[in-house]
């Protein structure tokens, strides 16, 4: 079957109005999240009240385990109800109440130890996490009946492109403050920004509007016992789900290594008020990449996408290795080397998500998206732990094994890939 181009397919006003709309909630997140990037601001952050590894790591896995794991309960409510919208408020308006409670928490820190102010931030961080997870379902369904299939790819490559412009002035300001304010004071002002630009995302969200849904069928109202056995049959039945899932816990052994890229660079001497300067090159990566993946998920599939990708990750870890083997400490080379690392980095952060949420969407029943969602994101869960493993690894051997694992992970992912797109050409 041939692929309309996007640009033949009908846009009326409605549509544009809600495109758009959901393009700017996107962006203005985006630039939110990347004012409290787990990666950079929060890794250097928790290092500096922690000093450890570890502590890093749980607050990267943290994040992601926190997203993953209320979309299972999440999705059983959605499922029985004929509207998201109101999953999806409670849970962005809780995250940014999070968020600002984090800044007004490093904002009073002056005089408490920094080990009850490391405690605080990730019993605050984790609520955050959770809080967020409220978020996925509503937001996957209502976006996926909102924008045809043709324009999601265009439509998050849009989000992404706004929310890059915009972070790239996020970290230009977290730079001035990490440079000319107190350091906990300086995070306080970028944790506040966050959570300004949060509510502003939930309002634009908010705003689209949500499209009627059909009322739920007598068997989308059993319950959650029979929700959860639904799930495990769509595990057994659903080939392009099961090898989709696998690909996600592979994704889990990649990304456990995000958090560790920033703590190497500040193992060979690069100073903390430099981190910005390398959010700003994730950023730019994500920007210049985010037409690239756009038109390869409306163009050529969602599939190719989640390829294109996957080639983009195994550049990431290797290079990393690269750097560490032939750089020695306090290098004029290490800022334009780790630079361009973190534009790569930025690149395959968005062209990740696009894939991810193209794909699953893709293969989800219209009447069945909230519970699909749901399912494959509690069972992709348990990845989201690796990074705690990453972090025993880097502290009991090198950070060099974690980088190689990360490496091996993406070619096995590749692999895996190659079998989806055997899977998707027999599907008629």
């Amino acid at each position: 079957m041939t692929r309309p181009e996007p640009s033949a397919i009908a846009f009326d006003r409605p549509q544009r109005s809600a495109f758009w709309k959901i393009a700017g909630a996107g962006a203005t997140f985006q630039a939110g999240s990347t004012a409290v990037d787990s990666a950079t601001i929060v890794a250097t952050l928790v290092y500096h009240l922690t000093g450890s590894v570890y502590a890093v790591g749980a607050a990267s896995t943290v994040l992601r385990l926190g997203w993953l794991l209320p979309q299972l309960m999440v999705g059983f409510l959605a499922q029985k109800s004929s509207r998201r919208m109101p999953y999806y408020i409670f849970g962005a308006c809780g995250r940014a109440l999070c968020i600002l409670a984090i800044a007004l928490l490093l904002a009073n820190a002056g005089a408490v130890a920094s080990a009850w102010v490391g405690a605080a931030f990730m019993i605050l961080w984790t609520l955050y996490a959770f809080v967020s997870g409220v978020v996925a379902v509503p937001y996957n369904d209502i976006v996926g009946r909102s924008i045809t299939s043709e324009l999601r790819s265009r439509m998050l490559a849009w989000r992404f492109f706004g929310g890059s412009i915009l972070a790239l002035l996020i970290a230009a300001f977290a730079r001035y403050a990490l440079q000319n304010s107190p350091l906990l004071d300086a995070y306080a002002l970028i944790f506040a920004l966050a959570a300004a630009l949060m509510v502003v995302s939930t309002l634009s969200f908010v705003c689209a509007g949500e499209p009627p849904t059909a009322t739920p069928s007598p068997a989308q109202r059993n319950g959650f016992g029979q929700f959860l056995k639904d799930g495990w049959q769509v595990l057994h039945s659903d080939a392009r789900f099961r090898l989709f899932l696998y690909s996600q816990w592979l994704s889990g052994a990649t990304l456990m290594a995000l958090p560790f890229y920033v703590i190497a660079a500040s193992g060979l001497g690069l100073p903390t008020a430099d981190v910005a300067i390398l959010l700003g090159a994730q950023t730019a990566g994500a920007l210049l990449c985010n037409p690239i993946w756009g038109r390869i998920g409306d163009h050529l599939g969602k599939l190719r996408l989640l390829q294109a990708v996957g080639i983009l990750r195994l550049t990431v870890p290797l290079a990393a290795m690269l750097i560490l083997a032939t750089t020695s400490p306090a290098s004029p080379w290490i800022m334009p080397l780790y630079s361009l690392l973190f534009v790569a980095m930025g690149a395959l952060s968005n062209g990740m998500t696009i894939a991810y949420l193209g794909y699953l969407m893709e293969v989800s029943p219209d009447d069945k998206r909230p519970a699909y969602s749901a399912y494959f994101n509690a069972l992709a869960s348990p990845a989201a732990l690796l990074p705690l493993v990453g972090a025993a690894i880097a502290d009991s051997i090198s950070l060099h094994l974690v980088f190689l694992i990360a490496l091996l992970a993406a070619v096995a992912q590749l692999v895996l890939y190659a079998k989806m797109a055997v899977r998707d050409a027999n599907i008629p």
